[in-house]
């Protein structure tokens, strides 16, 4: 149903900002209308057409951006919230009001706001990390439960089917492996192929199949890609069949295995920002396998290098060289690729390694897939 000549007046006048008739709307907001204008002119100023004078009513007091906080999620949906908190964070220098208790209890918990809460990790007094801790672990536990089921059971999946045997029972024959093994047998008289050899699936026995390493890239532009990276670390470490290690880094490398058991824990574990030495991160990382043919290295970065550019891509072409299955992921967020070093994607794409970005919801096949050694489900461009 389209809405009424008024109702669209009434929604410019709303996105426009203004005195009473700016715009040339001539629509005059009273009651909840004019306390939403308000709530919004108080972050993006009077006049909101996209100009530069954007003086806005906030203030520092932070007794007064929580009541803004409270306004806003009166007014509107939590997604409309999760931006505006956003845009006053980014727009008005608000994150040192973050370190408040009273103001983490009155926002609205996403993705982006824990990896603001992480950038002030170290300059947060210890009357708020409890409290940021809690705000942390909600969104923590909101992801897990969206993801955690679907993971581990398409990755069991992929482990099932990884188990190859040679004598599999019929319900177990992996045919199209099968009809490849044995093409050398094709009977042109008979149309057919005499499978001489069979290729099936075998059941997953108890103990560890696979060994996974996140390698996870912790400069301020990873942010929400370090807070997923945690939540399927902690996932992955549950399952008794993979062996997940899991890696931090800038310029220095933080290994974080020994606290996958809480990704609250890791995350706190994490400092937001500075430099990158992708080569370093690597090198741990290289250092810590065992067991080449049955490893998934997944390097989730931006790919600007700090360190030693040719020595990284020489680790990459070595670790592939040894059976390795390595996964570059240019972010693990719902947000797409960021900017990133087009240069090095290539470089790694011509090794057999092609960089790309990956929502949440995807990475479980990507997973799946580098388990079982078959091509990427690489979204498209």
């Amino acid at each position: 149903m389209r809405p009424s000549a008024d109702e669209r007046l009434r929604r410019w006048r709303l996105v426009l900002g203004g005195e009473p008739g700016a715009e040339g709307t001539g629509c005059t907001l009273a009651g909840q209308d004019a306390a939403m204008d308000g709530a919004l002119a108080a972050l993006y100023g009077g006049g909101r057409s996209g100009g530069k004078d954007r003086g806005a009513g906030l203030g520092a007091s932070a007794p007064s951006v929580a009541r803004w906080l409270g306004d806003i999620r009166t007014y509107f949906p939590s997604s409309v919230v999760q931006v505006m908190q956003r845009d006053a964070i980014e727009r008005l220098g608000l994150a040192t009001l973050l370190l408040e208790p009273e103001m983490l209890e009155a926002v609205e918990a996403d993705v982006h706001l824990v990896g603001t809460l992480l950038s002030l990790n170290k300059a947060m007094p210890e009357t708020t990390r409890e409290t940021a801790r809690a705000v942390v672990r909600k969104v923590v536990e909101d992801l897990e439960k969206r993801l955690a089921t679907r993971t581990r059971a398409t990755l069991t999946g992929a482990l099932d089917r990884s188990a190859r045997i040679s004598r599999p029972r019929h319900r177990d024959i992996d045919w199209d492996r099968t009809i490849r093994a044995n093409l050398k047998n094709y009977l042109p008289e008979y149309n057919t192929v005499v499978p001489e050899r069979l290729i099936g699936y075998g059941r997953a026995a108890r103990g560890v199949k696979k060994d996974v390493v996140l390698c996870i890239d912790q400069s301020g532009s990873m942010a929400a890609s370090v807070v997923y990276a945690s939540v399927f670390g902690a996932v992955l470490a549950s399952m008794r069949s993979i062996a997940t290690r899991l890696v931090v880094f800038d310029t220095a490398v933080v290994d974080l295995t020994d606290q996958l058991d809480d990704p609250v824990d890791v995350l706190f574990g994490t400092q937001l920002g500075g430099g990158t030495d992708i080569n370093r991160a690597l090198a741990h990382c290289q250092s810590q396998i065992t067991r080449p043919a049955d490893t998934v290295v997944v390097l989730i970065s931006d790919l600007y290098e700090g360190g030693i550019r040719d020595e990284m891509l020489k680790r990459v072409a070595a670790m592939k060289a040894s059976g390795v299955q390595f996964v570059a992921l240019l972010a693990l967020s719902d947000e797409g690729a960021p900017a990133y070093d087009r240069e090095h994607a290539a470089a790694l794409a011509a090794l057999g390694a092609p960089a790309f970005a990956c929502t949440p919801d995807l990475f479980p096949e990507v997973m799946a897939a580098a388990i079982e050694r078959r091509p990427l489900p690489i979204p498209e461009a």
